[in-house]
């Protein structure tokens, strides 16, 4: 019985002594060398780049504080009047310390946060990586530049190794912090960056926690990335080898025409993306007549698909009409005239002109060839 006593009066000090989880943030900063009354303000940012202040402090005795409540953890920006740079932060509903800089401000301190610490410990890291292939990238440039044949293929070896280390590393940093809200602007940063690898990132981001993709700035990053897949999806329907996706659109008259029609009709189809506003397409057309006119006898078809009807666009259908006429484009027109449409989207079209070159059965087998290239691309397909 005393055994049993014992063990429930555990239990309750175990319950007792058990730390809330805090509903509200409290930020106790540092401010050394900041005079009194100076403002810190903590800011968060739109998608245009613009910031807005959701709560400002007056620095006293070297001392503020900020307070106040968020969804969940998410990044903002802290900002002093009088001190140049912003300070990137994630703010969650903890008590926290920050230790300003007011020399560089980016060297400012916030504890508390393991979410933050894992978003500050990325840009450390990925630095420091960045700065290892600069240096190791300039060794090899020396090597080459003095034809040291000892220890060029061992530099060239060690800045493929680290340039691969460098591309894969915020990917396995993601990973391996799956379950952190400290990726979160992480994942915004990487899905924007030129080096983006679309496969790679969507696997990762599969296996984050739900309770991450569910906040307001995950459910943003799930529009992006279904555009990607769905860019992916486009890809994989217009690569070289697979049949083109059908379609059908109105021609000027109003008569609906489907590819499949045209393709019955030729040996070889072009599928030609273009718009009477659109520039570099209005000076391909001389060619693309010149190839029909040439290559047409021989089994050579062509529907060219307007995407007309831009924001701004006076009179749509009259200029894509008044263009094919004065372009002396000949050949199957159809249009929806709603500017990047469906069509657009389903090969992936992002800019114009756009070309893609089919076989008899409808089959891709050439994609985006202008001038010369075009021509004997076509003649090689009809000899």
């Amino acid at each position: 019985m005393k055994k049993l006593i014992c063990i429930a009066f555990l239990s309750l000090c175990v319950l007792g002594c058990k730390k809330e989880q805090r509903t509200d943030y409290v930020i106790n900063g540092s401010a050394k060398g900041l005079y009194n009354g100076i403002r810190v303000y903590l800011n968060k940012m739109d998608e245009r780049g613009r910031m807005t202040a959701i709560d400002t402090a007056i620095v006293m005795n070297e001392t503020f504080t900020l307070d106040g409540v968020v969804e969940n953890p998410s990044l903002y920006y802290v900002t002093v009047n009088g001190v140049n740079g912003r300070l990137p932060v994630m703010i969650e509903n903890a008590e926290l310390e920050l230790v300003i800089d007011n020399k560089i401000l980016t060297n400012s301190t916030l504890k508390g946060s393991e979410n933050n610490d894992v978003y500050a410990n990325f840009g450390v890291e990925l630095t420091e990586l960045k700065n290892n292939l600069v240096n190791a990238t300039q060794n090899y440039d020396q090597s080459k530049f003095l034809k040291d044949s000892a220890n060029i293929d061992n530099d060239k070896k060690i800045v493929e190794e680290l340039r691969t280390k460098f591309n894969d590393f915020p990917y396995n940093y993601i990973e391996n912090n799956k379950n952190s809200y400290g990726i979160l602007p992480i994942l915004k940063t990487q899905l924007n960056s030129r080096g983006l690898d679309p496969n790679k990132f969507l696997e990762v981001y599969s296996k984050i926690d739900d309770d991450i993709k569910n906040t307001k700035e995950g459910k943003e990053l799930e529009e992006k990335i279904n555009l990607i897949k769905a860019k992916l999806e486009a890809e994989k329907a217009t690569a070289i080898g697979v049949v083109a996706p059908e379609f059908s659109a109105p021609n000027p008259d109003g008569k609906i025409v489907a590819l499949s029609d045209v393709v019955s009709k030729g040996k070889i189809t072009i599928v030609d993306f273009w718009a009477a506003w659109c520039g570099p397409c209005r000076r391909e057309n001389p060619n693309v007549v010149k190839v029909y006119n040439k290559y047409h006898d021989k089994g050579l078809e062509i529907i060219g698909v307007g995407l007309d009807g831009r924001r701004g666009q006076q009179n749509p259908k009259e200029a894509w009409v008044k263009a094919i006429e004065k372009d002396n484009l000949t050949w199957h027109q159809v249009s929806n005239l709603r500017y990047f449409d469906e069509i657009a989207k389903s090969y992936n079209v992002g800019s114009i002109p756009s070309m893609f070159v089919l076989d008899s059965e409808g089959k891709i087998v050439a994609k985006n060839l202008r001038g010369l290239a075009l021509e004997n691309k076509i003649a090689e397909l009809l000899n």
